[in-house]
């Protein structure tokens, strides 16, 4: 995991601040009509997994039918579709297990007390058969739970104007969970049984997933990659000098999002699939200061921010969770009082690697910025995931984005002229961000940083 020109992204936060419509915006739903189909697209994940359409075994078809007793109608045929599409006996999993083997073990094994297994089950269903329904778009809180949880937001507090902040702030909120709303994303339609093997672990009644990951995933060498680790305070145990197994878990208080949500989500809302995965996400990144009740982290030596992860944290999840080198490659200069000064590359330069990056096979997970007229024109941002790119008959170029914060579940367009100049980093396979730049590990940069802050502070 590296980074380019890191200090830049300390200048603006990913708030999930709404991108007011504009003319030149070209955003709508993608199509499947001739002229809008896309020149390609990222393919559906990248490991190495046979793809079957068809139940082999006694075991699979037990499971299948086990299943298939547990719903209506209308899930039944999504999880025939999950079984044509090839997606459900996907094996692409850290321990190896199948789609099917995960979605099996939710409705066979205990859940967690407040969670049901069948309403569990039925959230699977619906992100095989349409990812884009994972949403970072917050639950409400019912008036019946109001009062607990602003007790445990005030920490029990009587004072009037805590109590009124609180249901304020729970009223009004709209969470900074993009980049890991994106990740989730990510995984879901790039790493389908991990994703599935990691629901059913944080659903289950200990709320946490164990994962093995390669230390060269993180940097080149272990020593320092194991630093990083460290540095981010992720729960782990070494295996050997080049593995390790974490441990992933969303804060204490998802759980009871994710419970609300289990009887009372509303159209539009986070599933609860996506309030304990966004949350854990988060929680990896924000060296397990997140809290899910009011979408706040703790400030660390990266970013005097509460809110989104940036650009390096985001990377490190990315890096931990898919078990690839990912590099964080920034685009836009930006200056010392938060507005847009030039850009590290052209704009052709950039639509090669991302082009090049999508023919890879691989999703790319961009931050993009806008000047925020509420706070002095200063840059405000946003995480989407790139999934695909067209050329319509005129000769405009087309990319075709996940947003998780756009009320669709379906796939977006944004144009290539409003799109390249306001992307202020992209996650890049290593072999392609490094093609022009000669860059440091992001673990390196981030110590230099670290080192430079503390400097500060005691000649102050």
């Amino acid at each position: 995991m590296a980074s380019v020109n890191f200090p830049n992204v300390n200048i603006y936060q990913t708030s999930g601040v709404r991108f007011k419509n504009s003319e030149e915006k070209s955003v709508q739903k993608s199509s499947p009509s001739a002229d809008t189909n896309p020149a390609f697209r990222a393919e559906a994940y990248t490991s190495a997994v046979t793809v079957r359409t068809s139940l082999n075994t006694k075991d699979e078809k037990k499971k299948y039918e086990a299943l298939s007793n547990e719903l209506d109608l209308s899930y039944r045929k999504k999880l025939e579709f999950a079984l044509k599409t090839g997606q459900l006996l996907k094996n692409n999993s850290n321990d190896k297990s199948s789609v099917l083997d995960n979605l099996y073990k939710i409705i066979t094994e205990e859940r967690d007390p407040g969670l049901d297994k069948i309403n569990i089950l039925k959230e699977c269903l619906d992100i095989l058969a349409n990812p884009y329904v994972i949403t970072q778009t917050c639950e409400d809180i019912p008036k019946e739970y109001q009062r607990q949880v602003i007790g445990l937001i005030t920490n029990l507090s009587e004072n009037p104007n805590d109590i009124a902040k609180a249901k304020w702030d729970l009223d009004n909120m709209h969470t900074g969970t993009c980049p890991a709303a994106s990740i989730e994303f990510d995984l879901a339609t790039k790493h389908t049984a991990e994703f599935f093997r990691m629901v059913e672990g944080l659903t289950s009644p200990k709320n946490e997933v164990k994962k093995t990951i390669k230390m060269d995933s993180l940097s080149e060498k272990s020593s320092d990659a194991i630093w990083l680790i460290t540095k981010f305070k992720t729960p782990h145990e070494m295996k050997d000098f080049n593995t390790a197994e974490v441990l992933l878990k969303p804060d204490k208080d998802a759980i009871i999002r994710a419970r609300i949500q289990n009887h009372h989500r509303d159209k539009g809302e986070r599933s609860m699939i996506d309030v304990l995965m966004q949350s854990t996400l988060m929680q990896l990144g924000s060296q397990q200061t997140y809290n899910s009740l009011t979408d706040k982290r703790a400030p660390n030596a990266w970013t005097q921010e509460d809110g989104g992860l940036i650009d390096f944290e985001k990377t490190y999840v990315e890096s931990v969770v898919e078990d690839k080198n990912t590099t964080s490659v920034t685009y836009q200069i930006v200056d010392e009082n938060g507005r847009l000064a030039g850009y590290e590359k052209d704009f052709g330069t950039i639509k090669k690697e991302l082009l090049d990056t999508l023919r890879m096979g691989h999703n790319i997970i961009i931050g993009y910025t806008w000047p925020d007229p509420a706070n002095d024109n200063k840059l405000a941002g946003h995480e989407i995931t790139i999934v695909g790119y067209k050329t319509k008959p005129n000769g405009e170029g087309i990319f075709i984005c996940q947003d998780s914060d756009d009320d669709l579940a379906a796939p977006v367009e944004l144009s290539e002229k409003f799109l390249l100049p306001k992307i202020h980093h992209a996650g890049l396979p290593d072999e392609i961000a490094s093609r022009d730049f000669k860059f440091e590990d992001s673990w390196e940069v981030g110590l230099k940083d670290f080192q430079e802050m503390n400097k500060n502070k005691k000649s102050a």
